[in-house]
């Protein structure tokens, strides 16, 4: 059985209290040996350390996301230090811009993002970008300050955004989104990049896939949205497997083999 990692997936969110342990086993039992959780904002540190802590296969992010900037304070840049060197993650996330959604204050959503920039660059750790219609505004505070690259979560750009992204080392997360047959742009991405510049994810319980509609997502959605990809490529999904999961190996500084 081809093996998987899901880059991107908020298991410890309420939408899976019902079924928790059901969901991850269900993952595990379609491959998905790994899935990384980033935490959103400081009052989600526990339960992202808690599903960390009793499923084997969920790593932790820490960050603190721009959707979320009603709730965070200057000081929980220091809570995010201190949870940091508490349990050292594998990338710090989820962090980034959102344009897309009315109402959020952009200089606090900058401030933000550049400061755990910052502390991403300090423990030289990847970054996990939330970038909803700010690719530029992102890249080019990536450019000032160097990371350790990262993933461009749910990526929906242009072809020359993406380029810009993999020069500085990221690569692109794709999910549910590009399984819909009418994501022209997300499917043109999807086989035109370099596959070494792919990840998987599925943002679970968010960005369902076609197959769901409008239904909650969940983790073991992943191979099929690996088949997805394979059959746009022309790959067989062992190649696309073996492929996105070294990248994310590489990325997050994961030994081969099962965690």
């Amino acid at each position: 059985m081809p093996f998987f990692i899901d880059t991107h997936c908020h298991l410890d969110a309420a939408e899976f209290n019902a079924d928790r342990d059901a969901e991850y086993a269900r993952a595990v039992a379609a491959g998905v040996g790994i899935q990384v959780v980033p935490a959103v904002s400081r009052d989600n540190f526990a339960a992202v350390g808690a599903v960390s802590a009793r499923y084997p296969g969920c790593l932790p992010a820490w960050g603190l996301h721009p959707m979320y900037i009603g709730v965070h304070r200057p000081e929980h840049l220091a809570d995010l230090r201190a949870q940091i060197e508490a349990r050292r993650p594998v990338a710090v996330g989820e962090i980034g811009l959102d344009l897309f959604v009315r109402g959020l204050d952009y200089a606090t959503q900058e401030f933000f993002y550049v400061e755990q920039l910052k502390i991403a660059r300090d423990y030289d750790l990847p970054v996990l970008l939330h970038c909803r219609k700010a690719n530029d505004e992102l890249l080019k505070h990536l450019r000032r300050i160097k990371v350790r690259g990262g993933i461009a979560h749910a990526f929906n750009g242009s072809p020359q955004q993406a380029d810009e992204f993999i020069k500085l080392g990221f690569k692109l997360g794709f999910g549910g989104a590009f399984t819909w047959p009418r994501a022209n742009n997300l499917r043109r991405l999807a086989v035109n990049l370099p596959l070494d510049a792919i990840v998987l994810e599925t943002d679970s319980p968010d960005i369902p896939p076609a197959w769901i509609g409008r239904g909650r997502n969940a983790p073991g959605e992943l191979p099929r949205i690996a088949q997805t990809l394979a059959e746009l490529r022309g790959l067989d999904i062992e190649t696309v497997a073996r492929a996105t999961t070294r990248n994310a190996r590489t990325l997050f500084g994961l030994a081969e083999g099962p965690v």
